[in-house]
């Protein structure tokens, strides 16, 4: 089911890149970010609703180190997507995406260094290969 989840982000995170680029024709892609990330909160609410995830939850449950890393990661993307959308809006969107995706290779190695994950020769080619794609694609 996962890889099925994992597609699905893919396809979405594509419709993000055109939807993106067409949007900030007119608009700053600092206020576009804010603008877009208001509008996800707001939807991500109500599906945590309709799916009735607050059921039963307390924030008191969450202890420190789970809130410091939810924050973290918070901001991690925050600012993640202000520089997507700066790049966005000055560069071609395949070439951005291209190199955005260049984070495969940041998780696989802090994936192994933080999570204990094994770094293996197949993972190993596979990101040199997603390098070697990302400078192609990019090549005037």
């Amino acid at each position: 089911m996962w890889l099925l989840y994992a597609f699905l982000s893919a396809i979405f995170a594509a419709a993000v890149a055109i939807f993106g680029k067409l949007g900030l024709k007119t608009i700053d892609s600092t206020l576009a970010t804010t603008i877009r990330s208001i509008i996800m909160a707001i939807f991500l609410f109500l599906v945590a609703l309709t799916l009735k995830k607050f059921n039963g939850f307390n924030f008191h449950s969450l202890n420190g180190k789970d809130w410091l890393l939810i924050t973290l990661s918070g901001i991690a993307g925050a600012l993640s997507w202000l520089f997507y959308f700066f790049a966005l809006k000055y560069g071609m969107a395949g070439k951005v995406v291209a190199i955005d995706r260049l984070s495969i290779i940041f998780v696989i190695i802090l994936a192994a260094l933080f999570l204990g994950e094994g770094l293996t020769w197949r993972s190993v080619m596979g990101a040199a290969m997603i390098a070697g794609g990302a400078y192609i694609i990019t090549l005037k």
